[in-house]
């Protein structure tokens, strides 16, 4: 295998971009296999590329890694996500790549993640070398199924994310790269930072032309590349698997691993499988022409978990893995199960009266709302949240169930204020008490009538609802319950509404997709196995998830402090010093939303020789009574001298 460090990519407008590509050993020219993103392929993605392009090489494909424009090393500057500009220049790096003497016309693309979303987006725009997709941990809907926003209600994850990414647009090139012109695109890239993402997301409140570019739910028939989506029950994007296999018409399949946001075959927690040897079967199918026999295996394969006591981390998750020939399958049926004064019975609609007020601090055991599986991200036990909720259970199973799909509840309820959230939980309850979240929803009621609108409610009036559940694939045994579990309050998952509603539910009933009919042949997915890791010194040690929940009792005052350190790393190859880290605090008075503060930290460092180069950014998040309030700060340090420093205040009407 050969690996060339820094390959430019001349586009028509004299913007070059950086790539690092590997090739197999041999002179003949091969189908490659395009990762395109701004996470930089010479440092901070550098360790993620190591477990993934080798393998590709190795399997006989060229493998190429590019920094889009404005990131890395590559010209230009970037303010935002999926841009017509990010799939235009995609399209010409691919058109680029299949004329290269090494490339025999074929192109793939892969991704995690952005790439996972840009995938999909630039196969719509039907480049003509472009012959296959795999795309994991992405969304095909921008709007209702990503970081900002779920069922309308604004995820903190919205600023979590948004202080990384104005950190990382932020970043210079590498000198050792571009040469002493380094401070100059530094410098462009700074000045082109007019808004933090996080104040851009939150002006766009509802499903509006914003959010519909490059969701690809917009018209799945663009697509016409085939398709294999992966993802990971523990994972924020596993309902694109589903909607990806009911709605596209070009040739499918779908795997749904236990593990969360990371390539397959080296995600936690497991078992992980051998993601690799799954991508090179479907890319000698497409690319090559070579018979795998993958066209001819179910069209989803999924681990089917089992219960087990909540843990803030697994190693691997109980379970089988199952398959589907079709999806949507035949032998999935919705069962009903009607609420009442009494629980959750099987068809037996009945009226009721129950409130629901729940303190700002229900869903501290709701873990991350994106999993990465390498810290304390994942929901623990369910009782403190339910005790805050109005919970309606099963008598005893008399025999297990099966879910795989997307469960939803619907109900009927009024409200006294003009704003509220619902979230809605679907527990499994163990003879001992100890609850399972196996899914959940959210709906911002201001929704109540599409994401393409808010519109205040009107108090005491009574409306119909229906809150989609994230898809599941779960064994709830025998002897066990299930419960529904309703809360006004979902924080710090959610950026809570100020005011402290109360619901007045009057029926509800849950569409459960139960699976019962006879078991198939699961495809070999194989034991994983990766390429070396890259050779780092550890600086500091990587850090991510929930690591302290502090309970003022004088105030009531809630607090979450989170790390979430990429760390600090030695790059052996390129003798550079990286640091990546970031904190965020998150706190509410238990009898008070409106007192909640959401607060994100991040820094980047870049020292090599005289090279030293940091990026601080600080955001916080706040409600007034009819506003969202973003305030932000960017500050760049060239060798500890402020060179750059910016901010921003942002005020959105909910309404």
């Amino acid at each position: 295998m050969q690996c060339a460090e820094t390959v430019w990519i001349e586009l028509s407008d004299g913007c070059n971009l950086a790539a690092r590509l590997w090739l197999p050993d041999g002179r003949d020219p091969v189908p490659a296999v395009l990762e395109y993103l701004p996470y930089r392929r010479r440092d901070r993605h550098r360790s993620d590329d190591a477990l993934l392009h080798p393998g590709l090489a190795m399997a006989g494909f060229a493998a190429i890694r590019v920094d889009m424009r404005g990131a890395g090393d590559s010209d230009g500057t970037m303010t935002d996500e999926y841009t017509s500009q990010e799939w235009s220049d995609a399209t010409a790096v691919i058109d680029w790549i299949a004329r290269q003497s090494w490339c025999d016309g074929g192109v793939a693309i892969i991704g995690l993640s952005w790439s996972a979303f840009n995938g999909l987006q630039i196969a719509a725009q039907r480049p003509p070398a472009l012959k296959a997709v795999v795309t994991v941990c992405g969304s095909d809907d921008r709007f209702a199924d990503d970081m900002h926003y779920m069922g309308g209600a604004l995820l903190n994850d919205n600023l979590q994310y948004g202080s990384t990414l104005l950190t990382w647009l932020a970043t210079p090139p590498d000198p050792a790269i571009v040469g002493d012109r380094w401070r100059a695109m530094w410098r462009d890239r700074l000045e082109a930072l007019c808004e933090p993402p996080a104040g851009r997301w939150m002006r766009h409140l509802v499903r509006d032309a914003y959010w519909r570019s490059g969701s690809i739910c917009e018209d799945y028939a663009r697509i016409e590349t085939p398709v294999l989506a992966v993802g990971g029950w523990a994972d924020g994007y596993t309902n694109s698997v589903h909607r990806l296999l009911s709605n596209l018409k070009c040739p499918r399949k779908g795997v749904i691993g236990p593990g969360g946001h990371a390539y397959s075959h080296v995600a936690t927690p497991g078992p992980a499988f051998d993601f690799l040897k799954l991508i090179t079967r479907w890319f000698d199918h497409w690319l090559r022409g070579v018979d795998t026999g993958i066209m001819d295996e179910p069209m989803l394969t999924a681990w089917m978990q089992e219960y087990e006591p909540p843990m803030p981390q697994y190693a691997v998750r109980r379970g089988r893995w199952i398959a589907e020939q079709a999806w949507p399958s035949p032998v999935v049926t919705a069962a009903l199960f009607d609420f009442s004064d009494k629980g959750l019975q099987p068809n037996q609609p009945v009226d009721f009266v129950v409130l629901v007020k729940s303190p700002a601090t229900v869903g501290l055991a709701s873990g991350e709302w994106c999993p990465y599986g390498l810290g304390p991200d994942m929901p623990g036990d369910q009782r403190e949240d339910d005790a805050g909720s109005a919970c309606f259970d099963t008598l005893p199973l008399a025999e297990p169930i099966e879910i795989l799909g997307r469960p939803a509840v619907t109900l009927t309820l009024s409200v006294d204020q003009t704003e509220a959230i619902i979230a809605v939980r679907l527990n499994a309850i163990a003879p001992d008490g100890t609850a399972v979240r196996i899914t959940y929803g959210l709906l911002n009621l201001a929704h109540r009538e599409g994401f393409d609108r808010a519109l205040p409610l009107k108090p005491a009036e009574r409306y119909t609802i229906t809150v989609p559940l994230k898809v599941a694939g779960f064994r709830i045994p025998a002897g066990h319950r299930m419960r529904v579990a309703v809360s006004t309050q979902y924080w710090p998952l959610t950026m809570p509404l100020p005011q402290a509603p109360t619901i007045t539910l009057f029926c509800g009933q849950l569409s459960l997709p139960r699976r019962q009919g006879p078991e198939i042949a699961v495809p070999d997915l194989g034991t994983a196995w990766s390429p070396p890791p890259l050779e780092v010194d550890i600086l500091t040690p990587p850090m991510r998830g929930r690591i302290s929940v502090t309970h003022s009792v004088a105030s009531g005052c809630a607090t979450v402090e989170v790390v979430r350190n990429l760390g600090g790393i030695r790059i052996a190859e390129t003798g550079l010093e990286l640091r990546a880290l970031g904190s965020e605090r998150y706190s509410v008075q238990r009898d008070d939303p409106a007192t909640a503060r959401s607060e994100a930290t991040r820094e980047a460092a870049f020292l090599r020789g005289n090279w030293n180069a940091r990026i601080v950014t600080r955001s916080t998040v706040e409600a007034t009574p009819t506003d969202w309030r973003l305030n932000a700060t960017l500050d760049a340090f060239d060798d500890d001298q402020s060179v750059f420093s910016r901010s921003w205040t942002i005020q959105v009407p909910r309404l």
